[in-house]
Formats: structure tokens, sequence, C-alpha cells
């Protein structure tokens, strides 16, 4: 039963939508409205500006964090002794940022949210993680593909480096869902079409 409800409550806590919220904040009715329809701290950043984009980013990685953090507090204690809850909510968390209940199941693309969980589930494969997006975003300035590259990062640092296993496939269940997400990206890369870091959409 604690399982269940840390995995519910791992997913309403991933499915707050940040990004719409901090949009209406800063006067813009609805962020889906605008630039990509993202609600994620890309989109807010080149329709909203850059505070809004960063307490968008800083949210959503929070949010994550606590959803996982929350999960293994509520079956294992602290420490969180069983890895299995804190990784199935470390999916759930971006199983809800990206289909929330609060948007009538839409969302983000789960890049900030997942960077939360991971923090949280497997901090020191987020190193390698970092520096390929940091790398890839500088070199390229494609947000998008940095942060695929960097999800796919997370998960093979997360077996490299030997954590447990349920941790390991929560890792790769987060990459894949990115991955996933980024599907209309990927097509506008291979098309030469995907806006570049300070570029301004205006069309979903």
């Amino acid at each position: 039963m604690s399982a269940t409800l840390a995995i519910v409550a791992a997913y309403l806590i991933g499915a707050v939508p940040i990004g719409y919220l901090i949009g209406r904040a800063f006067g813009v009715a609805d962020i889906r409205r605008h630039g990509s329809g993202n609600i994620g701290a890309a989109n807010v950043l080149r329709t909203v500006g850059r505070l809004p984009a960063l307490l968008t980013l800083g949210g959503d990685i929070t949010k994550g964090y606590a959803a996982v953090a929350l999960g293994a507090t509520l079956v294992g204690g602290p420490s969180g002794g069983d890895p299995g809850a804190p990784a199935a909510c470390a999916v759930a968390a971006v199983i809800g940022n990206c289909w929330s209940v609060f948007l009538g199941f839409r969302g983000g693309k789960g890049v900030a949210t997942g960077l939360g969980t991971l923090l949280r589930l497997v901090p020191w494969a987020m190193l390698p993680a970092a520096a390929v997006w940091l790398g890839v975003t500088v070199s390229f300035r494609y947000v998008s593909l940095g942060s695929i590259l960097a999800a796919l990062c997370a998960a093979l640092g997360a077996l490299l480096l030997g954590y447990p296993g349920p941790s390991v496939l929560a890792a790769f269940g987060v990459g894949t869902i990115v991955v996933v997400r980024h599907h209309a990206n990927i097509a506008r890369l291979l098309a030469g079409h995907e806006p570049k870091l300070g570029q301004r959409r205006t069309s979903p």
C-alpha cells in the first residue's frame, strides 16, 4: 500500500505544470499557445524570458527530486532501503510531467523533471550527463540534441557505475521517455529546421 501511495504521489508531484503556472504569473495566459507549445524551460525562455525560464527549470528539477525522495521516505524511511520504490517513483514523476492530469494529460518533455529524479536516484551518473548536455548545447546550440544525448548518457552511466538494477531500469525508462517526447525535435534536427538556443519559434 505504501509503494502504491508513493507512486501515485510521485505522479501527482511530477504533474504539477510549473512552466504553465510561471507563464501565467508573468502574464502569459497559456504558454502552450506560444513558441513550441511546450511548457518546459526552453519554451519559457523563448516566450517569456530568462528569469521565468530559470524558475521553471528550478521548479521542474525540484519536483523530480522531491518525488523520488518522498517515495523513498514513504516506503523505506529517509534512506530508502528498497531501491524499487524510488525507481518507480522516478518514472512516475516523469510520466506525470509529460502527461499531466492537470493539463488534460498533456505536458512537457521530461528533461528537467527527469534530471531531478536521477539526481536523487543515480547522482554520480549525472556528472557525465551534465558534461554531455553542456558540451553539445554550447557547441551546437541545440537544447533538444543536448537533452536527448544527456538522457541516454545518464542511463548508460547508471549501468556502468553499478547502481542497483531498479535504478538502472528507471534511468533507462526516463531516458526512453525523454527521447520519445522529442520525436518532433528529432525530425526537425534531421531536416535542419530545429531552432537553436536563443531563437524564437512562432508556431509549434
